[in-house]
């Protein structure tokens, strides 16, 4: 008879080389298929937090190549330079306790949010600049803002679909995102609910949005936090966002 402790571990196990497998795939696709791999390279290594000279060392390389890599210098990677980087990504992650990785193990399973992420980091005035957004706080931080996602979350649907801990998914893969709030009305409780999860993005957005309440400003520049609104409407803010420049 099989023990129900051994088979459960066994399942934990079975998912998380599958989620580990897929994702791997996931980002080896994105680098093969960006027009800028080099883009793409260094966007996987921040998003998991590893600096080029950690990398270098793993991968027995000097920091140098990888920067050259990161800045396109060199020719575009080929299938086993893409695979090592990729297997040496999620080893150093794993070795740090897989914390990365585990992000992607929840599925997505509520239409209260939209996950989309770009192949390269955009600036945060630029993201600002294409969608006509307005910074109403913390703008001393743009310039150090790095963007390399974005989620449309409907604050309504939110509030009523998704439980405390499962608001953590509208992070997706990191944090370093713009959080785009629709169905707001001053835009108290997307700034409520950012406090609670201590997890700060890189900017938040409220759409549609006239007059902006109290509280949501003072906790912006509390969690130092820039503040965006814009009028533009929801597809037109995806397709400037997913568009090419």
């Amino acid at each position: 008879m099989i023990d129900v402790v051994d088979y459960v571990s066994y399942l934990n196990l079975f998912f998380a080389v599958i989620t580990m497998e897929k994702l791997s795939l996931d980002i080896a696709g994105e680098i093969t298929l960006n027009e800028s791999p080099g883009s793409s390279l260094k966007k996987w290594r921040e998003i998991f937090g590893i600096t080029q000279t950690e990398l270098a060392n793993f991968l027995k390389v000097t920091p140098s190549t990888i920067s050259d890599y990161e800045g396109n210098r060199r020719k575009s990677p080929g299938v086993c330079v893409i695979r090592r980087f990729v297997n040496a990504i999620i080893e150093i992650d794993r070795q740090r306790g897989g914390w990365v990785t585990k992000k992607f193990k929840t599925e997505k399973v509520s239409d209260a949010y939209e996950l989309h992420d770009f192949s390269s980091p955009m600036d945060a005035w630029e993201f600002v600049k294409r969608i006509d957004g307005k910074v109403l706080t913390n703008e001393d931080m743009m310039k150090k803002a790095k963007i390399y996602a974005f989620t449309i979350v409907d604050s309504m649907k939110a509030i009523l679909d998704l439980p405390a801990n499962e608001f953590i998914k509208i992070y997706g893969s990191t944090t370093e995102r713009a959080l785009i709030f629709t169905n707001v009305s001053m835009g108290r409780s997307p700034m409520v609910a950012i406090r609670v999860t201590e997890l700060k993005p890189s900017i938040v957005v409220l759409h549609n949005v006239s007059e902006l309440d109290k509280v949501a400003k003072r906790l912006s520049e509390v969690e130092r936090v820039p503040l965006i609104t814009t009028l533009l409407p929801v597809d037109e803010i995806k397709k400037r966002l997913t568009e090419k420049k």
